[in-house]
């Protein structure tokens, strides 16, 4: 080997050690964070004929599995840090009658308006705060009777193309049927049909039972079933409701803004 190919090798021998210390000392490569979990509040307490903490257990640990962090309250208290409520994407609410104050009213009210979803079931939902009439506008609707009490009816899907109700049957249930008083311009998602037997003048009255809505930048999300825990062991009832949640939480995939069913439209 020639003087100057030795020389050659060592320097190129030198320059791959001098790269490979340049390697070994740079920095690894900075992990990305995970993105935030979305926060949710689910809020329960009211009349404990509607079971609101075994509802609630049914879908709060849910909503853990799907990804978010999710904190549980008996008190509308929780509505009081302003803060806290902006930075939510989800209110889940499970208060059946009960009062609340102007200033707790105010802080879920303003949440919503501010783009923080709503969501939750029967009487939980609709059949809350009943002088608070800014509380049912924001709603979409409020709870005026169940004709007959615990009795057998069915669900029909009304609009099969929205990912709260795809793929879903038609179906039967054995609950309260609500009767309720319905903001028109809600998205309407399922109705149940009276058939007169308990109250003879409303035979046939055609009634929302899961409808979805704005109010301000907040999407609301409700549906009338839900009397007690068991009835979220018919399938689609449980459906109803966890999908109802996720487009309340803007989810992706689960849906665009509603579109106003107006009944009393003018048709074309």
């Amino acid at each position: 080997m020639t003087h100057r190919l030795a020389a050659g090798l060592r320097r190129a021998a030198a320059i791959a050690l001098v790269g490979a210390a340049c390697v070994s000392l740079s920095p690894a490569p900075t992990a990305q964070a995970p993105a935030p979990k979305k926060k949710v509040l689910v809020v329960w307490g009211g009349w404990e004929g509607h079971e609101p903490k075994k509802c609630v257990d049914i879908f709060a640990p849910w909503l853990t599995e799907q990804g978010f962090d999710v904190e549980v309250s008996n008190t509308l208290d929780s509505y009081l840090d302003a803060e806290k409520m902006k930075s939510l994407s989800l209110i889940v609410q499970a208060v059946t009658m009960s009062k609340i104050t102007p200033q707790q009213e105010r802080g879920l009210e303003e949440a919503v308006k501010s783009g923080v979803g709503l969501a939750g079931w029967h009487g939980g939902l609709s059949d809350s705060f009943r002088n608070n009439t800014e509380y049912e506008f924001m709603v979409g609707g409020a709870w005026a009777a169940h004709p007959g009490g615990v009795i057998d009816y069915s669900v029909q899907i009304r609009k099969p193309t929205d990912p709260i109700v795809k793929g879903l049957k038609d179906f039967k249930m054995h609950s309260e049927q609500y009767y309720m008083l319905v903001d028109p311009n809600v998205d309407v998602l399922a109705t149940t049909t009276f058939t007169g037997d308990h109250a003879a003048w409303i035979n046939g009255a055609v009634m929302p039972v899961a409808w979805k809505k704005l109010y301000g930048k907040g999407r609301v999300f409700h549906t009338s079933l839900g009397h007690v825990a068991a009835d979220f062991d018919v399938p689609e009832a449980r459906a109803i409701v966890q999908r109802g949640l996720l487009w309340a939480a803007r989810m992706p995939g689960t849906g665009d803004d509603p579109v106003s069913t107006n009944p009393y439209a003018a048709r074309k």
